[in-house]
């Protein structure tokens, strides 16, 4: 049986810079808006088609949410459709953002995108 491939984010990192990879975020809108890493795409947990995703065609389809939680959900839900092989971030965008790695957030006082992390 296919199980759910577990991968820290540097990981995630190294695989999306080289273009190895499609991530999906599968947070909230507001969620995305506010701070997201550069490269994801959006499919909210709420909204959440298998059918939907993109091919795996050359890159490895990566989930992540904010803790590690609902994309966990939504592995196993994608799993049960007969999406294979499938991989989550562990520890999600807190974890991301814990390890320092690079996103875009919102400066509070414009709402305008702001680099974090990009050294």
């Amino acid at each position: 049986m296919a199980e759910v491939e577990n991968w820290t984010p540097e990981t995630v990192k190294a695989a999306l810079d080289a273009g190895e990879i499609v991530l999906i975020d599968v947070r909230t809108p507001p969620e995305y808006m506010m701070e997201h890493i550069d490269g994801a795409f959006l499919m909210p947990m709420a909204f959440f088609r298998a059918h939907a995703l993109p091919t795996q065609d050359g890159k490895r389809i990566v989930l992540h949410c904010g803790s590690g939680a609902r994309s966990g959900k939504v592995a196993a839900a994608a799993l049960d459709a007969g999406v294979t092989p499938l991989a989550h971030m562990e520890g999600g965008f807190g974890a991301w953002k814990q390890a320092g790695l690079p996103y875009t957030g919102t400066e509070m006082a414009t709402g305008a995108p702001v680099a974090v992390n990009r050294g």
